[in-house]
This record gives C-alpha cells, structure tokens and sequence, in this order.
C-alpha cells in the first residue's frame, strides 16, 4: 500500500539533489579513465546523473495532464528522475517500471524509494536494459529515456510496439551526438513528431 504523501516524495528529492552537488568531480575522475579505454557505466557508479528539478517538476505536470499510467524508465541511477515519476503517478493511480544496469545505484534507489514511501508504485529491474525490458508487455504511456546513450535506439524499437497514439517518449540528453543520431532516425520514419524543450537538453517524441 502506498503511504506517502508529495512532501514526503519531495524531501527525500531535496536530500538527494544536496548528495549530488560533487557530481561533476566524480563525473571528470570517472571521464579521465577513458585515456586508457573507452567511458563505460560503471565509471559513473558513484554519480547521481540527474535530470534539473525544472525537468522533474515538467514530467510530474506531464503525467498530470496527460493521464499518464503506464511509465516505464532507463536508467534509474539513485532514483531522483523515478520519484518525480512517481509524484506525478500518485495523481493518476499509475505505476513505474524502471531499470538500471548497477547494481549499487539500483539498491540504493529502492532504499530512496523506500524513504519516499513509494515502493510499491515502482518496479526497479537491475541489469542490462534490452534484457531486463525485452518481455515488458503492458501498452507504455510514457517512456523516459536517460540511460547510456548507445542503447536509446535499440532500445526504442524493442518497446515500439507497446506504443500507441498518445505515447509520449521524453527524451533526456538530447543535444548530445550520440542522441543526435537516434533522434535524427526516428523523425526520418515521418511517423513521429519530435520537439525540442529546455533549450534543446529535452526531446518528447510524439506519434503523428
């Protein structure tokens, strides 16, 4: 049963923004690693990686006034980005999947969760995305994509067919090269709509 209330929700967010603030130390020391190999996730096991309040506060008003439900998540880190979700599904009795591939951040997001008072709103899956999401078979409402960036198309056609017509995918990162390229493949199927939030940091993709 659900006991939490937008408060609670909202402190645990605040302890969690406060814990992040040496993020882009940890993120450089993780960075320096890639002179000697390839950038990999577990570099970045330490960092928060989290989407801006601003961005929280639009998904919650997203789901609000979309009636959005069925939330499925990639990337979960600590658990910030999941419990604006969860904000936002206590308004419509919906419920979040999520997923993160390490396995200290995805247990540390269910203690989050758990101090939130929101656990039992969210299903928190550990591993490989295409694996842990490959046998998802509810319709997706809104999916949220703010994982290893390599993994966005892939993992956008698997789901594909758990859109429907008011899907709404939220796509985070979206300046960046990597995102660049799936998002120029997805507006090249003229079957979806792509526009461009928060200066271009955000893309929602939209059936047409």
């Amino acid at each position: 049963m659900v006991t939490s209330t937008k408060t609670q929700i909202q402190q645990v967010i605040d302890t969690l923004f406060k814990d992040s603030k040496n993020d882009y130390l940890k993120m450089m020391k993780g960075a320096t690693k890639s002179i000697f190999r390839p950038i990999q996730p577990v570099d970045f096991k330490d960092v928060y990686l989290s989407i801006s309040k601003d961005q929280g506060d639009y998904l919650v008003q997203l789901i609000k006034q979309y009636n959005l439900k069925n939330i499925v998540e990639f990337g979960t880190s600590f658990g910030i980005s999941t419990l604006y979700l969860a904000q936002g599904a206590l308004e419509t009795e919906g419920y979040i999947t999520t997923t993160e591939l390490i396995a200290s951040k995805a247990n540390k997001a269910k203690e989050n969760f758990i101090k939130a008072g929101v656990a039992d709103l969210i299903d928190i899956r550990t591993g490989d995305a295409m694996e842990t999401l490959k046998d998802y078979a509810q319709p997706i409402d809104l999916l949220l994509l703010d994982g290893w960036k390599d993994l966005y198309h892939p993992l956008f056609k698997m789901l594909e067919p758990n859109f429907h017509k008011d899907t709404i995918v939220y796509v985070d990162n979206a300046n960046m090269t990597d995102t660049q390229i799936f998002l120029n493949a997805v507006k090249s199927k003229n079957k979806y709509d792509v526009e461009f939030i928060f200066g271009g940091k955000v893309a929602l993709i939209r059936v047409v």
